[in-house]
């Protein structure tokens, strides 16, 4: 009897086994509604799809994300394509997703909101890189398809209103899983021809046929060129990422042509009124110029010369009466100085001065040869020495040590027997 039971793991295997054999089940296709969606670290994608009732666990592996081209999330509506098998560990069934895609354009709206607050948070929008349109260009490039009724229109509008400007086409592809990565590279490319400016877009359709225009690529490309860019893509209703990185963004093929270059009559007006104001200015500054010659010329300088010199000369007499007064008063001191010297006592007797100082010189001989010791030696005096100090205490005598005995005409060497003290 025990042998008619089996084991979970049998089941689920057994189940599997019937599932994966199962040729139905192999390629099958789903659309539905994403719940409980997490990515996991490891690059796969857990979720749940479900519609009004029923509900089926999804895996997808990271080899098969890195295809699609948006971030799932819950409540996004999506088809996808794989085969159902059994997940052994719990005995559930579940779909391994191979291919997703979105479904209808609430889901292309969800991506476009994505990829918007996305690149807008790394600064890609910022009014600071915005770069200015030149007024008046030479050259002007245009990145859009060769043939339909952008280019038309763009060419048509610029030759109507400024006819001088040169313009290059830089064709590319506008729709298509193809397109960004050619109007990318037709961005880039256009950056060596030394243009004014950029137009970059293409004319009306649908949001899957603009996509191009919300891809990464193409916004990166904008931000990046050296040269202003405008886009131009689709009507005015119409808003594409590129819309947001572009210097400016018009309305319309059309509307970018007319951005791009001036109306050439408003061109002639302004000029015209640039020189009816030059020719104002200049007036106005030689007027001006004459009126301030015209003060100078009548001013008394002008008018009599002379006066201006004589007032310098006058001014000169005062400043040479003033430098020979004080070079009197300064001679004046000099003199009183020399006689004061003159009357001083050294000026009269030189020679008294003399004799009191060589006096001082003799008193002062005679006292240092009063202090010499060798005229104390030569009265019969000796000095007692210990090495060079000379002794002048009993105190510094020690029996049985030699002491030096210095005489006028040399000196002994002796040695203390005893001693006695006063």
């Amino acid at each position: 009897m025990r042998e008619e039971y089996i084991t979970v793991s049998q089941l689920n295997r057994y189940m599997r086994y019937l599932i994966e054999t199962n040729e139905n089940l192999q390629d099958v296709h789903l659309k539905g509604e994403i719940s409980n969606f997490k990515a996991h670290t490891r690059g796969h994608y857990y979720f749940t799809l479900k519609d009004e009732t029923s509900r089926i666990s999804a895996i997808m592996f990271a080899s098969q994300v890195s295809k699609i081209k948006f971030v799932p999330m819950d409540g996004m509506k999506v088809f996808v394509s794989g085969k159902v098998s059994v997940y052994e560990t719990n005995g559930a069934y579940q779909i391994y997703v191979n291919s997703m895609i979105e479904d209808g354009i609430g889901n292309l709206y969800i991506a476009f909101e994505q990829r918007k607050k996305k690149l807008q948070e790394e600064g890609l929008f910022a009014d600071a890189h915005k770069k200015k349109i030149p007024r008046i260009p030479e050259r002007i490039g245009v990145v859009t398809a060769p043939t339909g009724a952008a280019i038309r229109d763009i060419l048509s509008t610029i030759r109507r209103r400024f006819p001088h400007v040169e313009v290059l086409l830089f064709p590319s592809l506008v729709q298509g899983e193809q397109a960004k990565e050619d109007i990318a590279r037709q961005i880039k490319r256009a950056e060596a021809f030394d243009l004014d400016v950029l137009i970059v877009g293409r004319g009306g359709g649908s949001l899957e046929d603009l996509w191009a225009f919300n891809e990464e690529e193409v916004a990166r490309a904008i931000y990046a060129s050296r040269v202003p860019i405008i886009s131009a893509v689709g009507h005015e209703v119409d808003f594409t990422i590129a819309d947001f990185v572009a210097d400016l963004r018009a309305p319309t093929p059309t509307g970018a042509a007319e951005l791009a270059v001036p109306n050439q009559s408003d061109v002639k007006n302004y000029l015209i009124q640039l020189e009816i104001r030059l020719k104002k200015a200049m007036l106005n500054r030689l007027n001006g110029n004459k009126q301030a010659l015209k003060q100078l010329l009548s001013r008394p300088v002008f008018k009599q010369p002379l006066r201006l010199y004589e007032a310098k000369e006058q001014q000169f007499d005062l400043l040479y009466e003033k430098l020979k007064d004080v070079m009197w008063q300064k001679i004046g001191a000099k003199k009183h100085q020399l006689e004061l010297i003159k009357e001083s006592f050294l000026f009269k007797m030189p020679m008294e001065l003399l004799d009191t100082k060589k006096q001082r010189y003799v008193f002062a001989l005679e006292k240092l040869e009063l202090l010499n010791p060798m005229l104390t030696l030569k009265r019969g005096y000796t000095i007692a020495k210990k090495g060079e100090k000379a002794i002048t205490s009993i105190a510094d005598v020690e029996v049985n040590t030699s002491i030096q005995i210095t005489f006028q005409d040399g000196y002994a060497l002796t040695e203390v027997k005893e001693k006695y003290q006063n």
